[in-house]
């Protein structure tokens, strides 16, 4: 058997009545002839919608058919027990050109009890936002179901949502139950768990072109809502110069930042886990043994449990990355 290499896979593209062309002009994507973009999944396990690997002796095959043959070896052998042979995240690019609809994940435990996979916990890291852009992440107060319900009936919801500005840099945390929608101009990456449930609650009276609405999950939407009232509600974090630093760490997965501007060393050998490292700003190599693959920003690569040691060349001024995995 040939041995377990870093691995790019080929985007799934995904319009959307609300998406644009920067994951085209600011990401260099072709997605063909689509006549927009909202997202590209860039690696996912997602039934229907797997990603194929672009790269070496294993080019054409699917995700979840690699976790199936190569099991702990690719994913860890605590993931392996934990998920089998489905991917546990969801890599996308998203480029919002419009809002996207008021919508709300379901948890695990909600999820389990409706019989339809995981839940969605879910956080997104800014690449760009024009000056005005926004993002709607919780309640700006604190809000039980009553009063929910009352401001959902009246049509006032977005007079108890919290709205953010936005900026390139930023992280929010996105954890299943919070109520949220992505705002115009925003262009981000998000990892989340693998599950497409989205609950809509409100999707801005938009009508497709036959003039219908798209639908709404009043009901299921209710019980998954966490009412519970941050008074912050973006990620704090600051990033060292040639140095990792965590940004988000939860069940579900762990985030840190990876910034360099020289030949940076890492190594994997304590975890038991893949890595997924995500392009945001920047290029370099990801070099191993005798070969190596460029990562541009706009692209992700997955390195497998199996492997300990690895190295980032930058090719550009300054890179940052994000380092995802589970532990």
């Amino acid at each position: 058997m040939n041995d377990l290499y870093p691995f790019k896979f080929k985007p799934v593209f995904k319009e959307k009545i609300w998406g644009g062309h920067q994951l085209k002009t600011r990401l260099g994507m072709d997605y063909g002839t689509l006549d927009n973009c909202g997202e590209a999944w860039v690696m996912s396990g997602v039934e229907g919608n797997p990603t194929l690997v672009e790269n070496g002796f294993l080019e054409g095959n699917e995700l979840n058919e690699l976790v199936e043959v190569y099991m702990g070896d690719l994913v860890g052998e605590k993931n392996f027990e934990q998920f089998g042979n489905e991917f546990p995240l969801l890599i996308k690019f998203i480029d919002a050109a419009d809002w996207l609809s008021i919508q709300v994940h379901p948890d695990d435990e909600l999820a389990a009890k409706r019989h339809i996979g995981k839940g969605k916990t879910e956080m997104w890291y800014i690449l760009g936002a024009q000056p005005d852009a926004q993002l709607i992440s919780g309640f700006k107060q604190p809000v039980d179901q009553e009063i929910y319900l009352n401001h959902f009936e009246k049509g006032t919801l977005k007079e108890i949502l919290n709205f953010e500005k936005v900026e390139k840099g930023d992280v929010f945390f996105m954890p299943a139950g919070r109520v949220h929608a992505i705002g115009p101009g925003t262009l981000l990456a998000e990892i989340q768990q693998t599950s497409d449930t989205t609950y809509r609650i409100y999707d801005w009276d938009r009508k497709d072109d036959q003039g219908n609405g798209r639908q709404l999950h009043t009901e299921e939407a209710l019980e998954a809502i966490d009412f519970k009232h941050e008074s912050n509600y973006k990620t704090e974090y600051h990033p060292h110069q040639n140095a990792t630093t965590e940004v988000v760490n939860c069940p579900q997965f762990t985030t840190n930042i990876v910034l360099f501007d020289q030949i940076l060393e890492k190594n994997l050998i304590l975890l038991d886990s893949f890595v997924i490292y995500i392009g945001v700003e920047g290029k370099c190599q990801l070099q191993w043994e005798e070969d190596s693959l460029l990562l541009n920003t706009g692209e992700a690569i997955l390195v497998p449990a199996v492997m300990s040691e690895i190295r980032f060349v930058p090719e550009t001024t300054n890179v940052k990355l994000l380092e995802v995995y589970l532990v």
